[in-house]
């Protein structure tokens, strides 16, 4: 489900309520939460992939606390600005005085066809512009229809569609009606014994929201070692923002039901199917323009006062943000992400506030270690021949999640980009994708194929069910390679002294700088 569809939030009616009986209660309108907390869940069955730039599909728990003046009897309380991927069975209202009697999603809310059906039968102001001579003609029309497939106006003249003359025009309307909202809104029927002012607390699931974490290290020149920065990469898809939240992001796999999810909506973009009018760039703009602000600058880089926090708007999507990062000497503690045990998940909670905008991704600081100890391998796979010919074996390095060696964090999963510095300039050597990783566990990051280390697979011999084989390696490079060879079946005689990995035995050898290593295995017999 994409955000284009959603412009305008949708209506869920939970409890029966008709437009005439909400008519007949005042109407309470809280425009914004005084006080919020953002909670992200990264999307549940999303594994190496990155995030989704047009609608995120992980979701969010928000906690909005609110001051509201309630008249006495019942009333209609409008909570505006609620998450456009709010899931309106999910909402939880406490501190009101009576409770709840009832909860709507409204579905009248502000877009170009949501105008044009709420001005059915009524009068508008159509304008049309000569383009030869710049004359403006205004004159009164009603709508007869609309806004589906197209919309038909009664004027003076007689019938016309709309953006059918052949001329640049628009309509304007006299005023938006009461009940058509710009911002997603969800509606409450309360009822209090005596007008009062009170604090409540708004929770709600939403949809749109996802976070990945992104590592970028740089390896030393002169020691086995690399300065390692790690980011939240947070993204809110909908077009409501929360200025000044307390954001918190969830690690591990969460078990989700699965549902339908926020509905789409029904009045969307206004969608006139006419010949052309006057050129491309004067064209008539039938959608409006997005209703909630996108945050940053001109270039879609916004700066914030904290060092280790990264925004980045809608002009520019995750690739961007993947290594723009701020070096490790610089990244504050006092603003990096603090890990908390939530079962057998993961919590962090930003140190300060900040804020979630629509439209947008950001990055904060979850991790910077600027001594951390790495082991260069090469990775190669005895289990098949190759018929004599040579094939590149894998780049890895290995790091080990442990303070002795530099790390001791919960890592979650999230893309590892990895630099160096050639001739005074940082280049990317590889970038590899991690799963969530706890502490002491064996960190591999797999950079791709090696051209400079090489091997070869020969089956030499094959007797009575048992086969000899040989493994060639070859390096060109200028410096000893250790090679890591993966060996998937029983080996006759058993190795002393071998790691056993799951099925497969691990044999480590060295091969020497512009040299060859030739090794023999007998694969046992069933």
């Amino acid at each position: 489900m994409r955000a284009a569809g959603r412009l305008a939030a949708l209506l869920l009616v939970l409890a029966p309520a008709t437009a005439g009986a909400q008519g007949a209660y005042p109407i309470v309108q809280s425009v914004a939460p005084g006080d919020v907390a953002v909670t992200v869940y990264r999307a549940p069955y999303r594994s190496s992939g990155g995030i989704d730039p047009d609608w995120p599909e992980g979701f969010a728990f928000i906690t909005e606390t609110r001051t509201v003046d309630l008249p006495a009897g019942t009333a209609m309380l409008r909570f505006e600005g609620v998450a456009e991927g709010l899931l309106p069975e999910t909402a939880v209202v406490s501190g009101l005085p009576d409770g709840v009697i009832e909860k709507n999603r409204d579905a009248r809310l502000l877009s170009p066809a949501g105008l044009v059906d709420a001005y059915l039968k009524r009068l508008v102001t159509l304008q049309r512009t000569d383009p030869a001579t710049g004359k403006v003609r205004r004159q009164d029309a009603i709508i007869q229809a609309g806004p589906n497939g197209g919309v038909l106006l009664k004027t003076a003249e007689g019938y016309e569609a709309l953006g059918c003359s052949g001329l640049p025009e628009r309509m304007t309307y006299g005023g938006v009606p009461k009940d058509l909202s710009a911002k997603p809104t969800l509606s409450v029927l309360v009822e209090s014994d005596r007008p009062r002012r009170v604090t409540i607390q708004l929770l709600y699931l939403a949809e749109g929201f996802d976070w990945s974490a992104n590592y970028v290290a740089e390896r030393s020149p002169d020691a086995p070692t690399m300065a390692m920065t790690g980011w939240i990469t947070l993204a809110n898809g909908g077009v409501t923002s929360f200025p000044g939240a307390q954001l918190n992001v969830i690690a591990g796999r969460l078990e989700k039901q699965e549902r339908k999810g926020a509905l789409e909506s029904d009045a969307g973009p206004l969608v006139l199917q006419c010949w052309p009018m006057d050129i491309t760039s004067t064209h008539p703009l039938w959608q409006l323009p997005p209703l909630i602000p996108i945050r940053g600058s001109q270039s879609g880089y916004q700066d914030d006062h904290r060092l280790g926090e990264i925004v980045v708007s809608a002009k520019r999507r995750e690739e961007s943000m993947m290594y723009a990062s701020t070096p490790v000497s610089v990244v504050s503690a006092d603003y990096l992400a603090q890990g908390e045990d939530l079962g057998d998940l993961k919590y962090y909670r930003l140190p300060f506030r900040t804020d979630v905008a629509a439209k947008q991704q950001k990055q904060v600081a979850l991790l910077a270690q600027d001594k951390v100890q790495y082991e260069q391998l090469y990775s190669l796979y005895v289990g098949l021949a190759n018929d004599r010919s040579f094939r590149p074996a894998g780049i890895m390095m290995r790091v080990w999640n442990r303070k002795s060696d530099g790390l001791g964090l919960a890592m979650p999963a999230g893309t590892f980009a990895l630099f160096e510095q050639v001739a005074g300039r940082r280049l990317l050597v590889g970038e590899a994708f991690s799963t969530d990783r706890a502490i002491d566990e064996r960190i591999d990051f797999e950079f791709g194929a090696s051209g400079g280390v090489q091997y070869r697979v020969v089956e030499k011999a094959r007797e009575k069910g048992r086969r000899d084989w040989e493994v060639t390696v070859t390096n060109d490079r200028p410096v000893d390679a250790e090679v890591e060879m993966r060996i998937p079946f029983a080996l006759d005689p058993e190795p002393v002294g071998r790691e056993r990995r799951g099925d497969s035995w691990i044999w480590r050898v060295r091969v020497p700088a512009n040299g060859t290593l030739v090794e023999t295995f007998r694969e046992k017999a069933d």
